[in-house]
């Protein structure tokens, strides 16, 4: 069972209690979301009482809730200005992966929001190392995204965009050789000219973001937007996010924390040289399911 928390800005400005098994809740800012705060979900049950006189309603999320929930900012009146947002995990102890890969720290709920966040990009941003670690093949057309995609002119599935300097990448893999929407490579300039021709004799629009041989994030962002991929996703990993941080791009922090300890010295979810000054990022939503917490934070 998965409970939905509907707050006020006087009670999200502190955390609900939550008791119980399995189950889920949502924190939502005031006026987030597209509709009043405690209003009734089809299908839910409501219990007052809780949470500071806030009502519970206990129902499953459906995709379409979670679409509403993870949806991208509205264009501006001058049209859809690129936003970019970052999804990663990280247990308890900071570890953004077990063995090498994020998928022992994850669960059934993080994997759906993961697919929800997905349907709504127009393109999902990721760097060579986990391309490599995490074993990646094209995103899928879902037929529960299909007609929002094409209403707003999306094509069926999200493009990958794999950020890579030295582009040693095997160009046979299906992410590459037969995706359903042509996968997009990010380099420098300098980039190793043989490489680039094995990269586009595979079917990949090479883009080029950066003087050197590195991409430089800024650059990438309004080269993905002149393309007109302007919803963006990174899902890392930890070296990218933390270049993405560095250079002041990221807009959006969708954080999965999970219930677990794993110690040892795995990477914690942005790596690279720490900034000047940390970055401070808002609170816009909490959703908690089994103890997994799903934090979706928006740079103030």
């Amino acid at each position: 069972m998965r409970r939905l928390f509907p707050v006020t800005e006087e009670t999200a400005a502190r955390t609900p209690e939550v008791t119980g098994g399995a189950h889920a809740a949502e924190v939502r800012m005031s006026g987030e979301g597209g509709g009043p705060v405690g209003a009734p979900t089809p299908g839910g049950r409501e219990r007052p009482g809780a949470a500071g006189g806030a009502d519970l309603v206990d129902r499953e999320w459906s995709l379409d809730e979670l679409a509403v929930a993870y949806a991208y900012p509205e264009p501006a009146p001058g049209g859809r200005e690129p936003w970019l947002r970052a999804n990663m995990v990280s247990t308890l102890d900071g570890a953004a992966q077990h063995g090498g890969r994020s998928q022992p720290i994850s669960s059934d709920a993080d994997m759906r929001i993961f697919g929800t966040l997905r349907g709504l990009a127009d393109v999902v941003i990721v760097g060579a190392e986990t391309v490599r670690q995490e074993g990646y093949r094209p995103a899928r057309a879902r037929e529960a995204f299909a007609e929002a995609r094409r209403a707003a002119g999306q094509t069926p599935a999200p493009a990958v965009a794999v950020v890579s300097a030295s582009l040693d990448l095997d160009f046979s893999l299906p992410l590459f050789a037969s995706p359903s929407v042509p996968t997009i490579l990010l380099t420098g300039a300098a980039a190793a000219p043989d490489r680039v021709a094995a990269a586009e004799k595979a079917g990949v629009r090479v883009v080029v973001a950066g003087d050197g041989m590195g991409v430089e994030p800024a650059r990438a962002v309004r080269a993905l937007a002149d393309l007109g991929l302007t919803r963006l996703l990174s899902e890392g990993g930890p070296r990218l996010l933390g270049q993405l941080i560095a250079a002041d791009v990221l807009d959006e922090l969708c954080l999965t924390v999970s219930p677990m300890l794993t110690a040892g010295d795995a990477q914690r979810i942005a790596g690279g040289p720490s900034v000047p000054v940390p970055k401070r990022f808002a609170l816009a939503s909490l959703l908690e399911e089994a103890g997994f917490l799903f934090g979706r934070y928006r740079r103030t």
